[in-house]
């Protein structure tokens, strides 16, 4: 199943782009990531078993061992790609959230889009690490 990132906003090179790839690079399922501008852009077609998730200040909390069961759950129905999109600073529009299948946050305070990202590919690395039994995450 691949991990597909749809950002907006160009992280360029920053702090937090190098958090970003510093995770990214860890994952071994296959990635993809997509930059849009802040406004307009294209956001490319999905595949036919695809699964869309909004990061969203009304989303749900999930813990990471949550996020995790939910992403195997995903690959274990033969979910060909999880799309997680991340908006620009003005979020989503209503149409978006309605249409997605699943709405997350990070908690109950807003965070700027770039960090968002960053923490992101970390839930990213630790969900794969859980899902394949390595010692990263430790349960509290």
């Amino acid at each position: 199943m691949r991990l597909h990132v749809i950002a907006r906003g160009k992280i360029g090179r920053s702090p937090e782009s190098e958090l970003v790839d510093r995770y990214l690079k860890r994952i071994t399922w296959p990635l993809k990531i997509t930059e849009l501008p802040d406004v307009g852009g294209t956001i490319p077609a999905p595949p036919a078993q695809h699964r869309e998730v909004l990061l969203d200040e009304h989303g749900q909390h999930l813990s990471s061992e949550q996020f995790a069961a939910l992403l195997g759950k995903w690959r274990d129905e033969g979910v060909r790609e999880v799309r997680f999109l991340i908006g620009a600073a003005d979020g989503h529009g209503e149409s978006a959230r309605e249409s997605a299948d699943l709405l997350i946050a990070f908690g109950p305070m807003t965070w700027p889009h770039m960090l968002a990202r960053a923490m992101l590919a970390e839930q990213l690395w630790r969900a794969t690490s859980i899902l394949a039994g390595h010692p990263y995450h430790r349960a509290g």
